[in-house]
């Protein structure tokens, strides 16, 4: 969660009420407006309140309108209903909520079956608060294996993590609270992920591990998990090195399973020892879950795990947060019910279609030059073509926000920091029909863009809608 502050100059201006609520009704006792920064003397109406909150919410952004967040928008109103009826469960009482807690152990096992764990009943696994969390559980179990390896080396020797320099910044924050050295490997040219030799070659008797990510952010692009594995067998076979991969599956491991079957990226190879996938992405549920999966027992070694004596039973636990609701978690297993792998599918695929027709569409503008298609993640990012001097991608961004449409524009890192970028993420819910009136918009802008004498954004970083 971001970190705030108290505002530098407490605002005291009152939030305006509709005379409704307030003088014109005999019943609503209202005088005034409620401060802002600071709680009220007194309590407010129900209504009142609702409708102080509704109005400024509404100046947010349109969910389903926003091609940056690959977080799920859009659910049946049964999930929602479901949800409701169990926003009041403590998931961490799992001796008071045993049914709930049965759900998640069951959707455990569906993951570890659906990512082909050699035994899915000993593969371990836990529900989180999404990727992130399940990124520093996988991360905090990498490193304790290595610590227990090297006991008469560490604390001397200090560990490292090998990944590309594409990664989600939650992985940054792990080897910075974990006090774990970051080895990323460079984009170089037209590779914008991880390259499985200058990985093994980042590798020595420090490394905790190799991330391998299945969906990279930055390009929709799966990482070669397969050849990675295979470049960290070579590695162990000259120098008996022994380096575990953990997939980084928030996106992909949620889409290869279904559309790209032939892909070998996942318990299939002996060397991933954990993956970890968000369920309120293409999992297809609302915020809040993710899911970490070990291959096995050995996998997480026992000290992490927390068993509680609370609430009358015997719980093993491993996580960051304790409290949280159940919703998200009965969300996930209803999604797995209710689509089962054909359903999974059929949605998936029809999300990849609409990718792969709408970056056909943007690119036959002849304004623009693909990075990648939607082939693999329904994702794609795109920039400006060569001849194109009048405008940029965060021109593009700008005017596609007066529209409603929240497309971000982002520059590569290091070695392609040149590079500068517009992704489209296609979720579940993002039809065809609305990538026509996408297109339409695009479309119409471009005469104005053309005309301009030079790109209007003088801060490309302020500029950026690219966070995650």
């Amino acid at each position: 969660m971001p970190l705030h502050t108290g505002p530098k100059q407490p605002d005291e201006r009152p939030a305006t009420v509709n005379p409704f609520y307030g003088q014109a009704n005999p019943v609503g006792g209202m005088t005034e407006a409620p401060p802002q920064h600071r709680l009220p003397d007194g309590p407010l109406p129900p209504s009142t309140a609702y409708q102080l909150v509704h109005d400024e919410l509404m100046l947010d952004g349109n969910s389903r309108l926003n091609l940056a967040t690959f977080v799920t928008t859009w659910m049946e109103p049964q999930a929602r209903v479901l949800m409701d009826e169990c926003s009041d469960k403590n998931m961490i009482d799992k001796d008071e909520y045993p049914r709930t807690a049965e759900l998640e152990r069951r959707c455990v096992a569906m993951l570890a079956d659906l990512w082909n764990a050699p035994d899915p009943s000993a593969a371990v696994g836990c529900s989180t608060t999404g990727s992130s969390e399940a990124c520093m559980l996988a991360g905090m179990a990498l490193k304790r294996r290595w610590t227990k390896r090297n006991a008469d080396r560490y604390p001397g020797a200090r560990p490292n993590l090998v990944m590309g320099v594409n990664v989600q910044v939650c992985w940054d924050k792990f080897c910075n609270f974990w006090e774990v050295e970051p080895r990323l490997v460079p984009m170089e040219g037209d590779r914008f992920h991880l390259d499985p030799q200058a990985a093994a070659e980042l590798c020595d008797e420090n490394t905790i591990g190799v991330v391998g990510i299945l969906g990279s952010t930055f390009d929709g692009s799966y990482e070669p998990i397969a050849e990675l594995c295979a470049a960290l067998d070579e590695l162990q076979s000259r120098t008996g090195l022994d380096i575990p991969v953990h997939v980084d599956g928030a996106s992909g491991a949620m889409v290869a399973p279904f559309l790209d079957e032939d892909l070998v990226w996942d318990f299939r190879l002996p060397r991933v020892s954990s993956i970890n996938t968000s369920g309120h992405k293409y999992g297809l549920v609302y915020p809040g879950v993710g899911w970490a999966l070990w291959r096995s027992a050995d996998e997480l070694p026992e000290e992490l795990v927390f068993r509680v004596n609370y609430l009358g039973g015997d719980m093993p636990t491993f996580a960051l947060n304790f409290s949280r609701p159940g919703a998200q978690v009965v969300a996930q297993y209803y999604t797995f019910l209710r689509l089962g792998r054909e359903g999974y599918r059929a949605v998936q695929q029809t999300t990849r279609d609409v990718a792969l027709g709408l970056a056909e569409r943007i690119e036959a503008l002849g304004d623009f030059r693909l990075l990648t298609r939607g082939d693999q993640l329904p994702v794609f990012a795109f920039t400006t073509a060569p001849d194109i001097t009048a405008y940029d991608v965060f021109d593009v961004s700008r005017r596609m926000r007066e529209r409603g449409w929240l497309l971000p524009a982002y520059t590569f890192p290091e070695n392609r920091e040149d590079l500068s970028v517009l992704r489209v993420v296609c979720r579940n819910g993002f039809s065809s029909d609305l990538a026509e009136l996408f297109v339409e918009d695009l479309g119409r802008l471009l005469p104005e863009l053309r005309q301009q004498s030079h790109p209007q954004t003088r801060d490309k970083g302020a500029a950026t809608g690219f966070h995650h």
